[in-house]
């Protein structure tokens, strides 16, 4: 169960990287003040998804998004029910193929607000995930192109919306590692 509390705490202690994502995390916290579940795509076309920034001694996990065609951390949509923390943790097994853990405590590090398919728009909550330094194996349905990167070359090739996130985490994941 989802504890919203909780969530809009998580939301509002993030120290935003830049003015891109101060502006998501406003837009995230008054998105949650809304009547409707913030996480449900069939309710409205604004909806809250959950990503996964996943770690481990190898690097940073991105992956070549099938149908945008852009690196990106692996996430999607939170099912009907499911906590974010576990949206990301499934969506990361889906497309990647790896086991991942989340940080003790679980650390929500970034929050974007940006298009999404048919005309949605996705408030991206993104967790920090643990992994085992093994390589990703992702599934026939998903983009074959999933690899760990050194957070330079993750920088340089990911889309350029996240480039101010991960360099953050490049400073604060050795906390984790």
């Amino acid at each position: 169960m989802i504890n919203f509390d909780e969530l809009r705490s998580a939301i509002a202690g993030i120290q935003p990287v830049d003015e891109r994502e101060a502006l998501s995390q406003a837009a995230t916290l008054e998105r949650l003040t809304w009547a409707v579940d913030p996480f449900d795509e069939e309710v409205d076309p604004h909806h809250l998804t959950a990503s996964a920034f996943v770690l481990s001694e190898r690097g940073v996990i991105l992956h070549l998004h099938r149908k945008l065609n852009i690196w990106v951390q692996p996430g999607g949509h939170v099912d009907a029910g499911e906590d974010p923390l576990d949206a990301a943790v499934r969506e990361t097994l889906e497309e990647t193929g790896l086991v991942t853990t989340h940080t003790t405590p679980p650390t929500l590090f970034h929050v974007d607000v940006h298009p999404g398919p048919r005309g949605h728009t996705h408030y991206d909550l993104r967790y920090v995930l643990l992994a085992d330094p093994v390589d990703p194996t992702p599934p026939p349905e998903e983009s074959p192109d999933v690899f760990w990167f050194a957070f330079p070359e993750a920088v340089e090739r990911c889309e350029p919306g996240l480039a101010a996130a991960l360099q953050a985490l490049a400073v604060a994941a050795p906390r984790w590692l």
